[in-house]
Protein backbone atom coordinates (compact mmCIF):
# COMPACT_ATOMS: atom_id res chain seq x y z
CA UNK A 1 0.00 0.00 0.00
CA UNK A 2 1.18 3.52 -0.71
CA UNK A 3 0.02 7.09 -0.37
CA UNK A 4 0.02 7.37 3.40
CA UNK A 5 -0.65 5.32 6.53
CA UNK A 6 -2.82 2.24 6.19
CA UNK A 7 -5.24 1.19 8.90
CA UNK A 8 -4.37 -2.45 9.57
CA UNK A 9 -6.24 -5.20 11.43
CA UNK A 10 -4.31 -8.36 12.25
CA UNK A 11 -6.56 -11.36 12.89
CA UNK A 12 -4.64 -13.94 14.87
CA UNK A 13 -3.39 -15.16 18.23
CA UNK A 14 -2.00 -12.83 20.89
CA UNK A 15 -1.39 -13.17 24.63
CA UNK A 16 -2.61 -15.14 26.58
CA UNK A 17 -2.02 -17.58 23.70
CA UNK A 18 1.51 -18.91 23.81
CA UNK A 19 4.29 -19.59 21.39
CA UNK A 20 5.71 -18.15 18.22
CA UNK A 21 2.39 -17.40 16.54
CA UNK A 22 1.22 -15.07 19.30
CA UNK A 23 4.65 -13.45 19.55
CA UNK A 24 4.76 -12.88 15.78
CA UNK A 25 1.31 -11.29 15.61
CA UNK A 26 2.11 -9.04 18.56
CA UNK A 27 5.53 -7.98 17.28
CA UNK A 28 4.09 -7.30 13.83
CA UNK A 29 1.48 -5.00 15.37
CA UNK A 30 4.13 -3.08 17.31
CA UNK A 31 6.29 -2.72 14.18
CA UNK A 32 3.42 -1.52 11.98
CA UNK A 33 2.37 1.06 14.55
CA UNK A 34 5.96 2.28 14.84
CA UNK A 35 5.91 2.84 11.07
CA UNK A 36 2.84 5.06 11.45
CA UNK A 37 0.12 2.56 10.49
CA UNK A 38 -2.77 2.49 13.00
CA UNK A 39 -3.06 -1.20 13.89
CA UNK A 40 -5.37 -3.42 15.93
CA UNK A 41 -5.19 -7.12 16.76
CA UNK A 42 -8.43 -9.08 16.51
CA UNK A 43 -7.61 -12.14 18.58
CA UNK A 44 -9.35 -15.16 20.05
CA UNK A 45 -11.02 -16.03 23.26
CA UNK A 46 -11.27 -19.65 22.04
CA UNK A 47 -9.08 -20.51 19.04
CA UNK A 48 -9.24 -24.32 18.78
CA UNK A 49 -11.35 -27.09 20.26
CA UNK A 50 -9.23 -28.80 22.91
CA UNK A 51 -9.65 -32.12 21.10
CA UNK A 52 -7.71 -30.71 18.13
CA UNK A 53 -4.92 -29.19 20.22
CA UNK A 54 -4.05 -31.46 23.11
CA UNK A 55 -1.34 -29.19 24.49
CA UNK A 56 -1.44 -26.08 26.64
CA UNK A 57 -3.02 -23.25 24.65
CA UNK A 58 -2.54 -20.26 26.96
CA UNK A 59 -0.04 -18.97 29.51
CA UNK A 60 -0.30 -16.60 32.46
CA UNK A 61 2.75 -14.40 31.82
CA UNK A 62 3.31 -12.69 28.46
CA UNK A 63 6.52 -13.57 26.58
CA UNK A 64 6.96 -10.03 25.28
CA UNK A 65 5.33 -6.63 25.52
CA UNK A 66 1.56 -7.10 24.97
CA UNK A 67 -0.02 -4.97 22.27
CA UNK A 68 -2.48 -2.49 23.83
CA UNK A 69 -5.10 -2.46 21.04
CA UNK A 70 -5.95 -6.16 21.21
CA UNK A 71 -9.49 -7.51 21.26
CA UNK A 72 -10.41 -11.08 22.15
CA UNK A 73 -13.81 -11.55 20.52
CA UNK A 74 -13.40 -14.52 18.16
CA UNK A 75 -14.40 -18.03 19.18
CA UNK A 76 -14.33 -21.18 17.09
CA UNK A 77 -17.86 -22.06 18.28
CA UNK A 78 -19.50 -18.70 17.38
CA UNK A 79 -19.91 -18.42 13.55
CA UNK A 80 -22.15 -15.40 13.97
CA UNK A 81 -19.25 -13.57 15.57
CA UNK A 82 -16.96 -14.28 12.60
CA UNK A 83 -19.24 -12.42 10.16
CA UNK A 84 -19.90 -9.53 12.55
CA UNK A 85 -16.17 -9.13 13.11
CA UNK A 86 -15.59 -8.92 9.36
CA UNK A 87 -18.26 -6.24 8.92
CA UNK A 88 -16.76 -4.16 11.72
CA UNK A 89 -13.22 -4.51 10.37
CA UNK A 90 -14.37 -3.39 6.92
CA UNK A 91 -15.36 -0.07 8.50
CA UNK A 92 -12.23 0.21 10.67
CA UNK A 93 -9.39 -1.01 8.42
CA UNK A 94 -7.92 -0.56 4.96
CA UNK A 95 -6.11 -3.91 5.24
CA UNK A 96 -7.23 -7.05 7.09
CA UNK A 97 -4.48 -9.64 7.59
CA UNK A 98 -5.58 -13.21 8.39
CA UNK A 99 -2.68 -15.05 10.04
CA UNK A 100 -3.00 -18.67 8.93
CA UNK A 101 -1.37 -21.37 11.06
CA UNK A 102 -3.79 -24.25 10.59
CA UNK A 103 -6.80 -25.17 8.42
CA UNK A 104 -8.77 -25.34 11.67
CA UNK A 105 -8.88 -21.53 11.49
CA UNK A 106 -10.25 -21.44 7.93
CA UNK A 107 -14.00 -21.64 8.65
CA UNK A 108 -13.73 -18.63 10.96
CA UNK A 109 -11.61 -16.76 8.42
CA UNK A 110 -14.11 -17.46 5.66
CA UNK A 111 -16.75 -15.92 7.92
CA UNK A 112 -14.58 -12.85 8.47
CA UNK A 113 -14.00 -12.51 4.70
CA UNK A 114 -17.75 -12.75 4.05
CA UNK A 115 -18.38 -10.03 6.61
CA UNK A 116 -15.77 -7.74 5.06
CA UNK A 117 -17.18 -8.27 1.57
CA UNK A 118 -20.72 -7.55 2.73
CA UNK A 119 -19.79 -3.96 3.50
CA UNK A 120 -18.38 -3.26 -0.01
CA UNK A 121 -15.95 -0.84 1.63
CA UNK A 122 -12.89 -1.56 -0.53
CA UNK A 123 -10.99 -3.13 2.37
CA UNK A 124 -8.31 -5.53 1.16
CA UNK A 125 -7.91 -8.95 2.80
CA UNK A 126 -4.55 -10.74 2.82
CA UNK A 127 -3.78 -14.26 4.07
CA UNK A 128 -0.44 -14.36 5.90
CA UNK A 129 0.52 -18.03 5.71
CA UNK A 130 2.79 -19.31 8.45
CA UNK A 131 1.95 -22.74 7.06
CA UNK A 132 0.13 -22.95 3.75
CA UNK A 133 -0.69 -26.58 4.61
CA UNK A 134 0.14 -28.57 7.75
CA UNK A 135 3.22 -30.77 7.84
CA UNK A 136 0.91 -33.67 8.75
CA UNK A 137 -2.23 -33.23 6.66
CA UNK A 138 -5.81 -34.21 7.32
CA UNK A 139 -8.45 -35.20 4.78
CA UNK A 140 -9.98 -31.74 4.30
CA UNK A 141 -6.93 -29.52 4.80
CA UNK A 142 -6.30 -28.90 1.09
CA UNK A 143 -9.92 -28.05 0.26
CA UNK A 144 -10.26 -25.71 3.24
CA UNK A 145 -7.06 -23.84 2.48
CA UNK A 146 -7.90 -23.61 -1.22
CA UNK A 147 -11.28 -22.09 -0.34
CA UNK A 148 -9.63 -19.36 1.72
CA UNK A 149 -6.77 -18.55 -0.65
CA UNK A 150 -9.19 -18.13 -3.56
CA UNK A 151 -11.29 -15.59 -1.65
CA UNK A 152 -8.61 -13.21 -0.40
CA UNK A 153 -7.03 -10.33 -2.32
CA UNK A 154 -3.44 -11.34 -1.62
CA UNK A 155 -1.29 -14.03 -0.06
CA UNK A 156 2.01 -13.73 1.82
CA UNK A 157 4.22 -16.80 2.36
CA UNK A 158 7.50 -17.18 4.21
CA UNK A 159 9.53 -18.99 1.54
CA UNK A 160 9.52 -19.50 -2.23
CA UNK A 161 8.45 -23.12 -1.79
CA UNK A 162 5.50 -22.10 0.33
CA UNK A 163 4.58 -19.35 -2.14
CA UNK A 164 4.58 -21.90 -4.98
CA UNK A 165 2.30 -24.20 -2.97
CA UNK A 166 -0.05 -21.30 -2.26
CA UNK A 167 -0.06 -20.29 -5.92
CA UNK A 168 -1.19 -23.77 -6.93
CA UNK A 169 -4.05 -23.69 -4.44
CA UNK A 170 -5.00 -20.14 -5.39
CA UNK A 171 -5.46 -21.05 -9.04
CA UNK A 172 -5.07 -19.02 -12.24
CA UNK A 173 -6.17 -15.44 -12.75
CA UNK A 174 -5.28 -14.25 -9.24
CA UNK A 175 -2.33 -12.26 -7.95
CA UNK A 176 0.76 -14.31 -7.21
CA UNK A 177 1.72 -14.85 -3.58
CA UNK A 178 4.34 -12.52 -2.15
CA UNK A 179 7.40 -13.98 -0.39
CA UNK A 180 8.31 -12.26 2.88
CA UNK A 181 11.09 -13.92 4.87
CA UNK A 182 10.10 -14.67 8.44
CA UNK A 183 11.61 -12.07 10.83
CA UNK A 184 12.82 -12.77 14.38
CA UNK A 185 10.18 -12.60 17.10
CA UNK A 186 11.94 -14.03 20.12
CA UNK A 187 10.54 -14.32 23.66
CA UNK A 188 11.91 -12.05 26.34
CA UNK A 189 14.02 -14.36 28.51
CA UNK A 190 16.07 -11.91 30.55
CA UNK A 191 19.14 -12.55 28.42
CA UNK A 192 21.74 -15.27 28.12
CA UNK A 193 23.63 -16.56 31.12
CA UNK A 194 27.40 -16.03 31.00
CA UNK A 195 28.79 -19.25 29.52
CA UNK A 196 30.80 -21.55 31.76
CA UNK A 197 34.14 -22.64 30.26
CA UNK A 198 34.50 -26.06 28.69
CA UNK A 199 32.02 -28.53 27.25
CA UNK A 200 28.72 -29.58 28.78
CA UNK A 201 28.51 -32.92 26.89
CA UNK A 202 24.85 -32.18 26.47
CA UNK A 203 22.53 -31.53 23.50
CA UNK A 204 19.09 -29.89 23.47
CA UNK A 205 15.99 -30.27 21.34
CA UNK A 206 13.38 -27.60 22.09
CA UNK A 207 9.81 -27.29 20.81
CA UNK A 208 6.60 -29.19 20.23
CA UNK A 209 7.48 -32.82 19.59
CA UNK A 210 5.72 -34.01 16.44
CA UNK A 211 6.76 -36.63 13.85
CA UNK A 212 7.84 -34.11 11.21
CA UNK A 213 10.39 -32.63 13.62
CA UNK A 214 12.46 -35.82 13.50
CA UNK A 215 13.24 -36.35 17.18
CA UNK A 216 13.29 -40.10 16.51
CA UNK A 217 16.03 -39.45 13.93
CA UNK A 218 17.96 -37.53 16.59
CA UNK A 219 17.66 -40.35 19.14
CA UNK A 220 18.99 -42.83 16.56
CA UNK A 221 21.82 -40.48 15.62
CA UNK A 222 22.71 -40.00 19.27
CA UNK A 223 23.19 -43.76 19.53
CA UNK A 224 25.18 -43.94 16.29
CA UNK A 225 27.32 -40.82 16.19
CA UNK A 226 27.65 -38.91 19.45
CA UNK A 227 30.27 -39.88 22.05
CA UNK A 228 28.89 -42.18 24.72
CA UNK A 229 29.16 -39.55 27.45
CA UNK A 230 26.96 -37.06 25.57
CA UNK A 231 23.34 -36.75 26.76
CA UNK A 232 20.22 -35.23 25.19
CA UNK A 233 17.33 -33.26 26.66
CA UNK A 234 14.07 -33.20 24.68
CA UNK A 235 12.10 -30.25 26.06
CA UNK A 236 8.58 -29.34 25.00
CA UNK A 237 5.02 -30.52 24.58
CA UNK A 238 4.67 -34.04 23.23
CA UNK A 239 1.85 -34.25 20.71
CA UNK A 240 1.28 -37.94 21.39
CA UNK A 241 3.25 -38.44 24.61
CA UNK A 242 6.88 -39.56 24.98
CA UNK A 243 6.10 -43.30 25.03
CA UNK A 244 7.39 -44.22 21.56
CA UNK A 245 10.54 -42.15 21.88
CA UNK A 246 11.22 -43.56 25.33
CA UNK A 247 10.87 -47.08 23.98
CA UNK A 248 13.16 -46.25 21.07
CA UNK A 249 15.83 -44.88 23.41
CA UNK A 250 15.65 -48.05 25.50
CA UNK A 251 15.83 -50.26 22.40
CA UNK A 252 18.95 -48.41 21.21
CA UNK A 253 20.61 -48.55 24.61
CA UNK A 254 20.60 -44.78 25.23
CA UNK A 255 17.71 -44.48 27.70
CA UNK A 256 20.13 -43.31 30.40
CA UNK A 257 21.33 -40.54 28.06
CA UNK A 258 17.94 -39.13 26.99
CA UNK A 259 15.88 -36.93 29.31
CA UNK A 260 12.33 -35.90 28.46
CA UNK A 261 11.20 -32.58 29.89
CA UNK A 262 7.48 -32.65 29.13
CA UNK A 263 5.36 -29.52 28.91
CA UNK A 264 5.57 -26.04 27.48
CA UNK A 265 8.83 -24.31 28.37
CA UNK A 266 8.14 -20.77 29.63
CA UNK A 267 10.49 -18.02 28.59
CA UNK A 268 11.92 -17.66 32.10
CA UNK A 269 13.22 -21.26 31.98
CA UNK A 270 15.01 -20.94 28.63
CA UNK A 271 18.32 -19.42 29.79
CA UNK A 272 18.99 -22.35 32.13
CA UNK A 273 18.20 -24.90 29.40
CA UNK A 274 20.50 -23.20 26.91
CA UNK A 275 23.27 -22.83 29.51
CA UNK A 276 23.33 -26.62 29.93
CA UNK A 277 23.73 -27.31 26.20
CA UNK A 278 26.71 -27.47 23.86
CA UNK A 279 24.32 -27.25 20.90
CA UNK A 280 20.66 -27.10 19.98
CA UNK A 281 19.77 -29.84 17.50
CA UNK A 282 16.94 -29.30 14.99
CA UNK A 283 16.49 -32.66 13.20
CA UNK A 284 13.40 -31.63 11.20
CA UNK A 285 12.25 -33.82 8.33
CA UNK A 286 10.33 -30.85 6.90
CA UNK A 287 10.07 -27.20 7.93
CA UNK A 288 8.69 -23.88 6.80
CA UNK A 289 10.31 -21.38 9.17
CA UNK A 290 11.53 -21.64 12.76
CA UNK A 291 12.75 -19.21 15.39
CA UNK A 292 14.86 -21.77 17.20
CA UNK A 293 18.12 -21.11 15.36
CA UNK A 294 17.90 -17.43 16.27
CA UNK A 295 16.75 -18.28 19.79
CA UNK A 296 19.77 -20.54 20.35
CA UNK A 297 22.13 -17.93 18.93
CA UNK A 298 20.55 -15.29 21.17
CA UNK A 299 21.79 -17.42 24.08
CA UNK A 300 25.23 -18.05 22.59
CA UNK A 301 24.59 -21.66 21.59
CA UNK A 302 25.53 -23.17 18.20
CA UNK A 303 23.00 -25.19 16.20
CA UNK A 304 23.09 -28.53 14.41
CA UNK A 305 20.22 -28.47 11.92
CA UNK A 306 18.95 -30.16 8.81
CA UNK A 307 18.59 -28.35 5.50
CA UNK A 308 14.79 -28.48 5.78
CA UNK A 309 12.83 -25.35 4.93
CA UNK A 310 14.58 -22.15 5.92
CA UNK A 311 16.64 -23.62 8.78
CA UNK A 312 19.83 -23.65 6.71
CA UNK A 313 19.41 -19.95 5.89
CA UNK A 314 20.26 -19.03 9.47
CA UNK A 315 23.10 -21.46 10.22
CA UNK A 316 26.58 -20.67 8.88
CA UNK A 317 27.83 -24.21 8.33
CA UNK A 318 31.14 -24.67 10.12
CA UNK A 319 30.99 -21.18 11.69
CA UNK A 320 28.09 -21.14 14.21
CA UNK A 321 26.71 -24.63 13.63
CA UNK A 322 26.62 -27.63 11.34
CA UNK A 323 24.14 -28.73 8.67
CA UNK A 324 23.01 -32.17 7.54
CA UNK A 325 20.40 -33.81 5.32
CA UNK A 326 16.80 -34.07 6.62
CA UNK A 327 15.52 -37.50 7.59
CA UNK A 328 19.00 -39.04 7.34
CA UNK A 329 20.17 -40.78 10.54
CA UNK A 330 23.63 -41.40 9.14
CA UNK A 331 24.23 -37.79 8.13
CA UNK A 332 22.99 -36.43 11.45
CA UNK A 333 25.21 -38.95 13.25
CA UNK A 334 28.11 -37.70 11.13
CA UNK A 335 27.33 -34.09 12.12
CA UNK A 336 27.19 -34.97 15.83
CA UNK A 337 30.50 -36.81 15.58
CA UNK A 338 32.07 -33.81 13.83
CA UNK A 339 30.60 -31.45 16.39
CA UNK A 340 32.35 -33.28 19.22
CA UNK A 341 35.75 -33.35 17.57
CA UNK A 342 38.34 -31.97 20.04
CA UNK A 343 37.86 -28.23 20.52
CA UNK A 344 34.98 -28.00 18.03
CA UNK A 345 32.13 -27.14 20.46
CA UNK A 346 34.05 -24.16 21.80
CA UNK A 347 35.13 -23.04 18.32
CA UNK A 348 31.54 -23.06 17.03
CA UNK A 349 30.29 -21.35 20.17
CA UNK A 350 32.80 -18.55 19.56
CA UNK A 351 31.28 -18.02 16.09
CA UNK A 352 27.74 -17.43 17.34
CA UNK A 353 26.28 -13.93 16.99
CA UNK A 354 22.77 -12.72 17.93
CA UNK A 355 20.56 -11.82 15.00
CA UNK A 356 19.94 -8.17 14.08
CA UNK A 357 16.14 -8.14 13.82
CA UNK A 358 15.72 -4.65 12.37
CA UNK A 359 16.51 -5.31 8.69
CA UNK A 360 14.33 -8.42 8.68
CA UNK A 361 11.34 -6.49 9.98
CA UNK A 362 11.86 -3.58 7.59
CA UNK A 363 11.74 -5.94 4.62
CA UNK A 364 8.88 -7.98 6.07
CA UNK A 365 6.48 -5.15 6.80
CA UNK A 366 7.20 -3.66 3.40
CA UNK A 367 6.32 -6.87 1.60
CA UNK A 368 3.16 -7.33 3.67
CA UNK A 369 1.89 -3.84 2.91
CA UNK A 370 2.62 -4.35 -0.80
CA UNK A 371 0.56 -7.54 -0.88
Amino acid sequence: MSGGPARVALVGPAHPYKGGGARHTTELAHRLRALGHPTVIESWRAQYPSALYPGQQTIADPEGEPYPDTRHGLAWYRPDGWWRTGRRLADEADLVVLTLFSPVQVPAYLGVVAGVRSRRAGTRVVALCHNVLPHERGAVDVSLTRALLRRVDGVVAHSPDQALLAEGLRGPGRSRPVVARMPPHLPETGGARPPAPGERRHLLFLGIVRPYKGVDVLVRALADGAPRDVALTVAGEFWEGPGELSELAAELGVADRVRFREGYVPAADLPALFAEADAVVLPYRTATASQNVWLAHEHGVPVVATRAGTLADHVRDGVDGLLCAPGDVGDLARALKEFYAPGEPERLRAGVRPVDAGPYWTAYTGRLLEA
